[in-house]
């Protein structure tokens, strides 16, 4: 276009020259409005011809909702025992092996008997030899009683016949002096006979305490449980109550033991008082099985370091699926809420003013609505002011959304 003006400038004058650039600037002017009006009207046309946006969506129901607590729990024996050898020795059998599981009444253990033994029979000859002591002295004792009674009536006739003056003083003294012997030796006897007998006590004593010791030779398990290792094998010798021997872990029924916020402690205080309250442990991989137990513990003070209560649920465990310190998730579950709002919790979203939700209108057209959501229970949230029953809310594609948008 410069050589188009400068060729003209050769052959017009200085004012057609301007004039012609000033045609030319128009016209390209012209050009470029006409073609930004065009870009902006294909550009209106596509959005005219958007289609709709493709969402899922959920209609708000109504229906009673648990109220539950959720925790972090850890499992724990119902009963722990350590067995420990209540009598010294040689181990001379252990019946089990480690880990195994054991019945209430089971043999676990035996301890050499045999000094036990011996000193039972030892304990029993002691007493046959007692038994015939106080025998003797019993048949002793008779004898000597008749003896005793027969010098008392001599004794006594010669004492009348003193007094009538047949006999002499002399006569009575000496019938006198042998009654009162034989009532001695009477006395002594008797005396012989009570030390025997408090030796066949005391011997029957021992031979109880001497029993009790063997029979503490033959550990039992006390309860059914699981074995843990062992702290001493065959062969060695044991003192009584000193380490334990083995550890027993009662498994069924199980605990599981949890903490929760001391702000729900008067709801659950109030709800336990009314009835048990029911408890879930779910294991980490098997959330669809969960096990369903009671609360069975309420601890007497919280823990002023957290601000926490500790619960105990507790469980039938007889597949053995919860084991003593594994951790599971807990869910206690309160009380009822009826007739709350409930939408699925991917429909809720979170924005600069807190949590809306779209709604779909009648007209297949969404609009924002700000909501007030409670709690959420299974991938479900109640929302307690913003919804109704029936009106339909959308789950998935909400980025896609903005108000009024098809």
């Amino acid at each position: 276009m410069r050589h188009l003006v400068r060729r003209y400038s050769i052959r017009m004058p200085r004012i057609r020259r301007v004039t012609a650039i000033r045609l030319t600037l128009v016209s390209l002017g012209a050009l470029l409005v006409s073609s930004c009006s065009g870009t902006r009207a294909s550009s209106g046309n596509r959005d005219a011809a958007s289609p709709a946006v493709p969402v899922t969506a959920a209609t708000v129901v109504q229906k009673t909702v648990p109220i539950q607590t959720r925790a972090i729990g850890n499992v724990e024996a119902y009963s722990t025992v350590q067995v420990k050898a209540q009598a010294g020795g040689e181990l001379t059998k252990v019946h089990f092996t480690e880990g195994q599981f054991v019945k209430k009444g089971a043999m676990l253990f035996t301890i050499d008997p045999r000094p036990f033994e011996a000193a039972i029979n030892q304990i029993e000859a002691n007493i046959q030899r007692d038994v015939a002591q106080v025998r003797q002295a019993q048949a002793t004792l008779a004898k000597d009683a008749a003896q005793a009674r027969n010098a008392e009536v001599e004794a006594q006739r010669y004492a009348d016949l003193l007094e009538k003056g047949v006999v002499s003083k002399e006569q009575y003294d000496q019938f006198r002096t042998s009654f009162e012997a034989l009532q001695a030796t009477v006395n002594a006897d008797r005396a012989a006979i009570n030390s025997s007998e408090q030796a066949v006590k005391a011997d029957q004593a021992n031979l109880a305490s001497a029993k009790l010791q063997l029979a503490y030779c033959y550990i039992r398990s006390p309860i059914d449980g699981r074995t843990g290792s062992l702290m001493v094998h065959e062969g060695n010798l044991i003192k009584a109550n000193d380490v334990p021997i083995v550890v027993i872990d009662q498994v069924d029924p199980i605990r599981v033991s949890f903490s929760v916020p001391e702000q729900q402690l008067g709801d659950i205080k109030k709800y336990s008082d009314e009835g048990t309250l029911k408890v879930e442990a779910v294991i980490a991989g098997q959330e669809q099985r969960p096990l369903t137990g009671t609360l069975s513990f309420l601890d007497n003070a919280v823990d002023t370091n957290t601000g926490t209560i500790r619960l105990k649920g507790g469980f039938s465990n007889p597949e053995k699926r919860l084991w003593p310190g594994q951790f599971v998730s807990v869910v206690l579950t309160v009380s009822v809420q009826p007739d709350a709002i409930v939408v699925p919790s991917h429909a809720v979203q979170q924005g600069q003013t807190g949590a809306f939700v779209f709604v779909i209108n009648p007209d297949l057209t969404v609009e924002s609505r700000s909501v007030v959501a409670g709690r959420s229970l299974d991938s479900e949230t109640v929302i307690e002011k913003g919804l109704s029953p029936g009106e339909r809310v959308v789950t998935d594609g909400q980025l896609r959304l903005v108000p009024g948008a098809e």
